[in-house]
């Protein structure tokens, strides 16, 4: 691939995956008893802290990814609270049979975003990020 390509995809690429955070966590702020309560009903203790948890993880963890600041470790941050998340509240081989099917794609779609979280960890931000900015 050419290496013109390399910034602009790594760009794309950090945005998308902020998409899935940043407005994630924005919503759980909006709907915060609404997202202690669903916490709570998976029998996870303190969920209020759990809830403030996940909001500090999504949107700063969002908003690092659209900067490129601190980019690996918030891709391997995120990456470990999305693998968590993704056990507990997508677990398909315990929900009702008509629940499984989407329950399991959400599993792996989560167990993939996992994988591009891992590889941006591996390769850092690249050259259109505050990163490569702050070591040139």
């Amino acid at each position: 691939m050419s290496n013109a390509l390399q910034n602009p995809l790594s760009l794309a690429g950090r945005l998308l995956l902020a998409l899935l955070f940043l407005p994630a966590g924005l919503t759980k702020i909006g709907g915060f008893a609404g997202t202690v309560g669903y916490i709570a009903s998976k029998g996870l203790p303190l969920p209020t802290v759990g809830a403030l948890i996940a909001i500090g993880v999504e949107v700063l963890g969002g908003l690092a990814l659209i900067a490129g600041f601190g980019t690996r470790a918030a891709a391997l941050v995120l990456a470990v609270f999305t693998l968590a998340a993704t056990v507990i509240f997508h677990a398909y081989w315990a929900v009702p049979p008509e629940m499984q099917m989407v329950q399991q794609l959400m599993f792996f779609k989560n167990i993939a975003v996992v994988g591009g979280l891992l590889v941006l960890a591996a390769h850092g931000a690249g050259g259109w990020s505050v990163d490569a900015k702050r070591q040139g």
